[in-house]
């Protein structure tokens, strides 16, 4: 994920096999928070603190399932936990990334540890999915093994296999992965490079009571974002609910920074002018009030637009359609069976990745030169809130928006009483405060009250008013803003 455009390309691939809750491993983005797409997204992350791009698990939401998201909590660069909820029963959710095979003794125990911690607190009567890349190769023979595996699971079982069946024993989880019946190669999840060998070490685990809810689990060949690792996808019979909202309509906010632009001012207000020489004719406060906002809202829905949310797509076409020469090509050395036109399509596959890479970053590098060209247009108009807009974009600085909220000692709350209990605790000591012992007296007994105008107000007035106004923000209920 820490490669220039993979997010756009995950985000395809995600839209492309209409999937709605995406588990990421070695996301590599330093630190902790969430950021939301364009489209609708929106990715959670957890990762290191000291800003190495190492490890890092991640959950990608789709537009619907994001609004079905209740919390969630990073816990580590290889642990995260994020609760939703569906029309009957709630989901604890919780993506991994399992240390390899080859680790010490000592870093496996901490994982499994810091994992029956998290799968601990969560409530029991809510659905428990655990998924993720656990390094963990589990084999096909599930003898003493029956309750959490099936038979159709590959090759042999390793170290990390043998402690994630007994973590799964314990706290009755199944790998939903060894029981469905599939070929070999929907069953594969990691491919090493030279194509050699090749392993099933990324698991989904469910609840055992809801085993009944996976209709299957399979590995997607087809999806391809430049990783030795395939697409595992599940498919789960429930559905996520959509929360209830206010009858409240979105106030719309058009595109006013169109309004610097020379030609469409004059646009604008040659249309208003005409809109308004109706106007003259009618005596009717009410009936010119409705028709002169009509005529603000109509002249801005066809001359300014509404502005857009996020930002402009920066890939070109030509990378797009390099990466689809790429996912070909992928196709081609999964169909082949010589293993000499196997090695000749990696080495063409190998090239075709670099030029995706190479075209990425220069896409990247030209979106950036004109942002940088505009923020020099709009400082020489002295448009000094487009200079910070870009500033920022370019900066592309993510804020911790997560919203974790710890008690005294540092412990993260993720119980919503607990929650309010807290913030209960420092309002309490914020706003309780003993009286001073010497206040000040800011009375003035020969102050007098100056005379308050009373008259209809001026034009002047409204104008002054209309001045102070900040620009930039969304109109009222008549959804005209000041920069009109």
């Amino acid at each position: 994920m820490y490669s220039t455009g993979k997010t756009a390309q995950v985000d395809q691939e995600m839209s492309r096999y209409n999937i709605d809750i995406l588990g990421l491993s070695e996301v590599r983005w330093p630190h902790s928070g969430k950021t939301a797409l364009q489209n609708g997204k929106l990715i959670l992350y957890s990762d290191r603190d000291d800003g190495s791009h190492q490890e890092g698990v991640g959950v990608m939401l789709s537009a619907k399932a994001k609004k079905s998201l209740m919390e969630w909590k990073p816990i580590s660069e290889r642990c995260m936990y994020a609760r939703l909820y569906t029309t009957t029963l709630k989901i604890s959710l919780i993506v991994v990334y399992g240390p390899t095979n080859d680790n010490t003794e000592e870093v496996k125990e901490r994982f499994l540890e810091q994992l029956q911690d998290v799968l601990s607190t969560a409530p029991k009567h809510y659905i428990k999915i655990i998924m993720g890349d656990f390094n963990a190769k589990v084999g096909s023979n599930n003898k003493t093994h029956e309750n959490v595996m099936g038979k159709h699971g590959v090759g042999n079982r390793n170290d990390n296999g043998e402690r994630l069946l007994e973590f799964c024993g314990i706290n009755n989880l199944v790998i939903t992965g060894t029981i469905f019946p599939h070929k070999l190669r929907h069953k594969i999840s990691w491919i090493s490079p030279d194509g050699r060998t090749e392993n099933q070490i990324d698991h989904l685990l469910i609840s055992k009571q809801h085993r009944t809810s996976i209709m299957d689990t399979r590995a997607m060949r087809g999806a391809d974002v430049s990783s030795d690792h395939e697409l595992i996808r599940s498919k789960i019979r429930f559905k996520l609910r959509k929360p209830k909202q206010n009858a409240s309509t979105c106030r719309k906010k058009y595109d006013t920074t169109k309004l610097q632009q020379p030609e469409k001012r004059r646009a604008f207000s040659l249309e208003l002018k005409n809109r308004f020489q109706v106007l003259e004719e009618l005596d009717s406060i009410e009936i010119i009030w409705e028709s002169m906002e009509k005529g603000y809202i109509e002249t801005a829905n066809n001359i300014l637009g509404i502005k857009e949310k996020g930002q402009k797509p920066w890939i070109s076409k030509d990378s797009w359609k390099q990466v689809n020469e790429r996912k070909h090509l992928k196709q081609q050395i999964t169909n082949c069976k010589s293993e000499r036109l196997k090695n000749n399509l990696r080495s063409q596959y190998a090239e075709k990745d670099k030029e995706v890479k190479n075209s990425m970053r220069n896409d990247k590098r030209k979106w950036t030169e004109d942002l940088i060209s505009e923020a020099e247009r709009a400082a020489n108009y002295g448009h000094m809130k487009t200079v910070y807009e870009i500033t920022r974009v370019i900066s592309n600085e993510r804020k911790n928006t997560t919203p974790i909220i710890k008690d005294k000692t540092g412990k993260v709350l993720s119980n919503q009483n607990d929650r309010l209990t807290r913030w209960k605790e420092h309002f309490e000591e914020v706003l309780n405060r003993p009286q001073p012992e010497n206040p000040l007296d800011i009375r003035n007994e020969n102050e007098t009250l100056e005379n308050i105008d009373t008259d209809p107000i001026r034009k002047d007035e409204i104008t002054k008013a209309l001045m102070k106004l900040k620009n930039g923000k969304s109109g009222g209920m008549d959804d005209i803003t000041a920069r009109f």
